[in-house]
């Protein structure tokens, strides 16, 4: 599987461990600026959903020139069965302010890869998962060479399928990105966006991203980064409890009495680690 690079993009976290993903309609130049600076982990400049047809071109030639003036950020582009697809890739293809594509409603390994094929070597790939055909074919798609993380577009697949937007309805399909996403080898799946503005719902819904295994999310506006970039780290509290772990058993393990502290200090590790990238102290 091809080795991605890790440039940060917003907020300075890597991408793989990115936790708030902002969409900005790319029909809007002059507030990508803002999103960069509004504390989110990474930018996506949307030439798809966020855009109608007619408007397509313009709004491409905005996010180009928006790039080619030193800027970064990830750009969603149209799916491959759209003609917007090839335009899109051989207009972004090469920019150096271009971090990684988003590629709507995959639905194969192969659109993938073909999608890769256009772009310079090497250029991440976020598969954007939206239908029945996009989730059955998930581990293929994770599995694909030039996949870099799987992304779950909630709104169009229940859509696509009738299913609600009940927790237990959506259970299944953010399992199987889960999974489909670690036997793959690949960092979690970002989870679909809350669309509504109240932050206690919006706290909610990013806890149960955690639960399931999920380890970023969507977002449609940057003041949602904030409660999305908590809800998606270790608390002080966690924190705190990660380090007594560890200075009890060593991070080497030197002090571990029997098979149950294993699991325990693999916890405390990984909890260590996510508070150094996301600079989260332990509780006082």
């Amino acid at each position: 599987m091809t080795t991605f690079m890790e440039t940060p993009v917003a907020s300075g976290v890597a991408p793989d461990r990115a936790r708030s993903w902002l969409l900005v309609p790319a029909t809007k130049p002059d507030t990508f600026d803002d999103a960069v600076a509004s504390g989110v982990d990474a930018v996506i400049l949307d030439i798809e959903d966020a855009v109608a047809p007619a408007k397509k071109p313009a709004a491409r030639e905005a996010v180009v020139r928006w790039l080619g003036e030193g800027n970064s950020a990830w750009v969603r582009i149209n799916d491959a069965t759209t003609p917007y697809w090839a335009d899109d890739l051989a207009a972004l293809s090469g920019l150096p302010g271009l971090v990684g594509v988003m590629l709507a409603k995959t639905e194969s390994g192969g659109q993938v890869e073909a999608t890769a094929a256009r772009l310079a070597p090497g250029t991440p790939i976020l598969a954007l998962v939206e239908s029945a055909m996009g989730l059955e074919a998930a581990t293929e798609i994770a599995r694909a060479d030039s996949t870099f993380r799987l992304a779950f577009g909630s709104g169009d697949f229940r859509r696509d399928t009738g299913m609600s937007d009940d927790p237990l309805a959506m259970a299944y399909p953010r399992s199987r990105l889960v999974v489909s996403s670690r036997a793959a080898r690949i960092p979690g799946p970002i989870d679909g966006p809350t669309l509504t503005a109240n932050d206690s719902i919006l706290g909610r819904d990013a806890a149960l991203t955690l639960s399931m295994g999920m380890t970023g999310k969507l977002c449609m506006h940057s003041e949602q980064a904030a409660i999305v970039n908590r809800e998606l780290a270790p608390s002080p509290t966690d924190v705190s409890w990660a380090r007594d772990v560890i200075d009890a058993l060593g991070a080497d393990g030197a002090h571990v009495k029997d098979g149950s502290d294993l699991p325990r200090l693999a916890k405390a590790l990984k909890i260590n680690e996510l508070a150094e990238i996301f600079g989260i102290p332990a509780a006082s």
